[in-house]
């Protein structure tokens, strides 16, 4: 009896581990698939949503329109890959390139199917409710679509396998109940035939309540802390790099051509904002540098276009260069670069990283880029979240040294009535021979947030 017992187990155990394999297989497969979500949002979302318009069109069931409307067949594929050579071959593509007053971006690195995916995922997403409960934001994801449209597949695997794992430690449990009645009949013992499977656990887990316990706190705390670090993830865009009208090789222009970060974004110094370069600003040296025979020729000739320059003359009407925004702070705080630039003192690089390495286009730098920026403060909170911007006031100083040395009336004033009315505080406050911009207050909510 017992040798059967053994060999049903084994293979019973056999065909559960030849399925758990199969299946790990079959997630590993889906795991190669287009990430149809993650492609939209990095490369559509700025402009586009599912079921709105925004600065694109909606997206929702657009190779259906592309048909329905006469455009030839692969033209959407060429559209997204470059919006004017599609416009240049196809009377509906066309059309389209004027129904809107922005230019369409450029992907030529999507392929057929990066395509398909991107257009899957959008066609997934559930329409918004009439009552105008639309929680589709920038990235044109609703609550529902963030499961359905990229873990579905993968939620569904995981099901089956906790399924199968049940099963197993079901049949498990009942094949070492077989054998515990048989070894307790050789033995003469007396048989609980009708001791159910709970009250038999119950027994067990007061006989190793010591272990059981623990292990039950260990799993407790494992959760919570679990739930903490998912809540410490939300908002945290480093790496964001959204597409470009054109292609911007700061390595180049800042690199190479060492042009002062000032000259383009010249309002850093003045302004809340750094500002973004107006086309006739890149034209003060594009009208003499035009890329012939180079490859950045054709990114060179969308300057041109914007700008209405033809053959050495300004012959058309300008219009602007649509650039999408990077570093997009919530609206409730408050960021002035003049202050930081100015009157802090702050190099660009420690929050944008060696802009004159950088080939691609901008993006939020990671913090452990930054960390390796020669000169930068190092920091350990995640780039753009509040406990980045509080790790940086808390170790930047203002002086070195008493608030007189900066010769500077303002913190004159205040070295002043620190010295008259709190003398002992000051000395605090110089205790690492500087003056940390927390110690004067950079740390009052009012200072960020409105």
């Amino acid at each position: 009896m017992l040798r059967n017992i053994y060999q049903w187990s084994h293979g019973f155990l056999a065909i559960a581990f030849i399925t758990v394999v199969s299946f790990s297989n079959a997630q590993d497969a889906a795991k190669t698939k287009v990430d149809g979500g993650g492609l939209f949002k990095a490369k559509c979302a700025s402009c586009h949503q599912p079921h709105k318009d925004g600065t694109g069109p909606k997206l929702f069931k657009a190779r259906d329109k592309w048909s329905t409307g006469g455009a030839k067949e692969g033209s959407i594929y060429t559209w997204v890959n470059n919006w004017q050579n599609a416009a240049a071959t196809d009377p509906y593509a066309m059309q389209v390139s004027q129904s809107k007053p922005t230019a369409m971006s450029a992907f030529p690195e999507l392929k057929k199917e990066e395509i398909d995916g991107i257009l899957d995922y959008v066609d997934a997403q559930p329409e918004p409710s009439a009552g105008g409960n639309d929680k589709s934001k920038a990235g044109g994801a609703t609550d529902a679509s963030e499961g359905s449209g990229e873990s579905e597949g993968g939620s569904w695997t995981w099901i089956l396998l906790g399924v199968i794992f049940i099963t197993v430690i079901l049949a498990v449990g009942g094949v070492r109940r077989q054998l515990s009645h048989a070894v307790r009949e050789s033995q003469g013992d007396p048989v609980k035939e009708h001791e159910t499977y709970f009250s038999e656990l119950k027994t067990v887990a007061w006989k190793y309540r010591l272990q059981v316990g623990l292990a039950s706190l260990v799993v407790v705390i494992s959760i919570i802390v679990a739930l903490f670090q998912s809540l410490y993830s939300i908002g945290v865009v480093e790496s964001y790099q959204p597409s470009q009208p054109i292609k911007f090789p700061h390595s180049v222009h800042a690199g190479v051509n060492g042009i002062d970060c000032k000259y383009c974004h010249s309002s850093v110094t003045k302004s809340k904002s750094a500002g973004i370069p107006s086309v006739n600003v890149c034209m003060n040296c594009h009208k003499q540098i035009n890329g012939d025979g180079k490859p950045y020729a054709a990114e060179i000739q969308k300057i041109y276009d914007a700008a209405g320059f033809s053959n050495g003359e300004y012959k058309n009407p300008s219009k602007p260069i649509v650039w999408n925004k990077v570093h997009v702070l919530p609206d409730h705080v408050y960021f002035n670069h003049s202050q930081h630039v100015v009157v802090g003192g702050i190099d660009c690089k420690q929050c944008h990283g060696d802009m004159a390495k950088l080939k691609e286009t901008a993006k939020v730098q990671p913090v452990a880029e930054l960390n390796k920026v020669e000169g930068n403060i190092k920091l350990s909170k995640p780039t753009l979240t509040m406990g980045w911007c509080i790790e940086c006031h808390d170790k930047k100083e203002i002086s070195k040294g008493p608030l007189s040395d900066k010769k500077d009336g303002y913190y004159n004033e205040i070295h002043r009535r620190l010295l008259n009315n709190d003398k002992s505080l000051y000395k605090k406050y110089l205790k690492d021979n500087k003056v940390t911009v927390s110690e004067l207050g950079g740390w009052e909510c009012a200072k960020c947030h409105y």
